[in-house]
């Protein structure tokens, strides 16, 4: 029972376990810096035994966040907070690694907490980009169509981002191609109407991915890994669906794509979602089989014998939780008790190591 808890080698880079903290916005920057709300999620994270950390989304430009509160990666002054964290994180055993994100038409909303939604100008928000004017939903600013210069600008930015995230100290970095973000916008016939270079076809669709793949890989060093978060489908008939991610990802791969954290929706609004535990797990075992590429596996992976499951059985090399570690952020260490198998607590709480089993 110890698959969940061995080591990951992703090029130069070893992963103490195949648990890890799934992206998840906190809504608490102020222009895009990470604060002391970061430190202590983050760095809590890493304390529970994640042997992987990913930040939130981070904008690589500011028109790119998904709300004013976002962390950002678009200049100097955000890299010493960031850094900050990264040292703390690191400093626990684990891996940093970071969520590079645009948020095109999907831009500018409010937090969770202060009613969700699209933000009007008057309060804070702003007009977003994407492959075409149509907005996400009814009551959403509809986007600027991006040209074939601020196509190129994004591509920059992603790379741009990447150079800062490695001055920062981070040690993966993930570019975020899912939940109806800009470059899945451009993924999708639903959300991509194009008939140049960058619509119609699969490859003209995937073309702003590949090519911010591309140039992120070329700024990243080659013993670092790089990995990309897809929606494997948009759950709507003539959307993006799982045999067009299956090819991407052969793609990706042969780009120095490393990874394919296999997530699934957010770019078509009231899609219909078969919630289930572990329902997007068949689509990191598709994947993984499929694209000869690692995979992660997210989305309603709560228990300690299901997670192990899931990476004995190879549906994937990666677990990535999201809300249980909300819950439990020391979720791994529980987990590694309830399994029987022996991992490394930081040093302040070991007396707590030998303890009852949690029973679920």
């Amino acid at each position: 029972m110890t698959a969940l808890f061995d080591p990951l080698q992703l090029r130069g880079l070893a992963l103490p376990n195949r648990v890890g903290a799934s992206p998840m916005c906190q809504y608490s920057s102020e222009d895009g810096l990470a604060g002391d709300w970061h430190l202590v999620h983050l760095g809590g994270l890493a304390q529970g035994g994640c042997g992987l950390v990913l930040t939130e989304a981070a904008a690589v430009v500011p028109e790119g966040r998904i709300s004013p509160q976002d962390l950002g990666i678009w200049n100097d002054a955000q890299l010493e907070p960031l850094a900050r964290v990264m040292r703390f994180v690191r400093a626990q055993g684990a891996v940093a690694g970071i969520q590079l994100a645009h948020a095109g038409r999907k831009a500018g909303t409010a937090a969770p907490w202060l009613g969700g939604g699209p933000l009007a100008p008057d309060q804070g928000g702003w007009q977003g980009v994407s492959a075409g004017p149509e907005p996400f939903d009814a009551g959403w600013t509809a986007p600027r169509a991006l040209d074939e210069a601020g196509l190129a600008q994004v591509v920059a930015a992603f790379a741009a981002a990447a150079g800062r995230a490695l001055a920062a100290g981070f040690q993966v970095a993930e570019l975020h191609g899912a939940h109806g973000y800009l470059l899945h916008q451009f993924l999708s016939p639903l959300s991509n109407p194009r008939t140049d270079r960058w619509g119609g076809s699969f490859t003209n669709r995937t073309r702003l991915l590949r090519e911010a793949a591309a140039a992120v890989r070329n700024v990243w060093p080659g013993h670092l890994p790089v990995l990309v978060r897809l929606s494997a489908t948009d759950w709507t008939e003539g959307g993006w669906d799982l045999e067009q991610t299956v090819v991407l990802a052969r793609e990706l791969r042969a780009l120095g794509v490393d990874l394919v954290d296999c997530s699934s929706g957010g770019n078509v609004p009231r899609a219909q979602i078969p919630l289930a535990p572990g329902y997007q797990v068949p689509f990191a075992a598709r994947v993984r089989r499929e694209a000869g590429v690692a995979t992660a596996a997210v989305g309603l992976i709560t228990g300690a014998a299901q997670a192990q499951a899931v990476v004995a059985a190879g549906e994937a090399d990666l677990v990535l939780l999201g809300r249980e570690l909300l819950r439990n952020p020391r979720w791994p260490l529980a987990a590694a008790r309830e399994l029987g198998v022996t991992v490394p607590w930081p040093k302040q709480y070991a007396r707590a190591a030998a303890g009852p089993v949690p029973t679920r």
